[in-house]
């Protein structure tokens, strides 16, 4: 059991970054977490892995403080690796990709919220730590119980796309570029990552965990 759990929380993660890489090329928006580093990145315009990981050691604190439980392996992964994943991923598309069309853009998309959701489930059910992000919602619903993690998660993301849009004019961006980072794809994931991860929780990773009678 606990080798399929190391197995879920590592690839989940691994996953995850990959996709945040796929949302970037699609530039319809990307994941709401994202749209806040993507913001806080104009405002301190360092490398992104670099900052995504001092950002998530300040986020960490409040694991620290309100639930260790969701302190595990995938969230020291999630926390050293995702963003230079994410960066490395895109770069490599890019490469590919100089100037996706529409379509590519469009599927980019789609792939990346589905997929996303379905690598969040992953480590999130294996239970050896979640995201620092993550814990946030985690732990309103199941330790506060403030309400369902998929509204909680709703209201959490729109918090961050908004941050987000403000630290990015704050930092000298201009109006007209926030639709790349916090755009239709952003809004999608917003209000239905929280229900889509529930989704791949029930149907996919725990009957991968635990058996179909789970």
């Amino acid at each position: 059991m606990m080798k399929k759990r190391i197995i879920m929380s590592f690839f989940g993660v691994i996953l995850s970054g990959i996709c945040v890489g796929i949302f970037k090329l699609a530039a319809f928006g990307v994941d709401p977490f994202q749209a806040f580093m993507s913001g806080l990145n104009t405002a301190i315009p360092i490398s992104f892995g670099t900052l995504y990981m001092i950002a998530n050691i300040v986020l960490l604190l409040f694991s620290l403080i309100f639930n260790r439980k969701n302190i595990g392996i995938a969230t020291f992964i999630n926390l050293f690796l995702l963003g230079y994943i994410t960066q490395f991923t895109y770069a490599f598309l890019q490469n590919i990709f100089s100037n996706p069309n529409l379509i590519i853009r469009s599927l980019s998309l789609i792939i990346g919220v589905v997929v996303l959701c379905f690598a969040s489930a992953l480590y999130m059910t294996a239970d050896l730590g979640v995201s620092t992000y993550d814990s946030i919602a985690i732990t309103m619903a199941d330790k506060w119980h403030i309400g369902p993690f998929k509204w909680i998660r709703v209201s959490t993301d729109v918090c961050c796309v908004i941050i987000g849009v403000i630290l990015f004019l704050v930092g000298g961006g201009v109006i007209k570029d926030i639709p790349t980072f916090a755009g239709i794809g952003t809004i999608f994931t917003a209000f239905f990552m929280g229900p889509l991860i529930d989704f791949f929780n029930v149907k996919c990773a725990r009957p991968m965990l635990y058996g179909k009678n789970k």
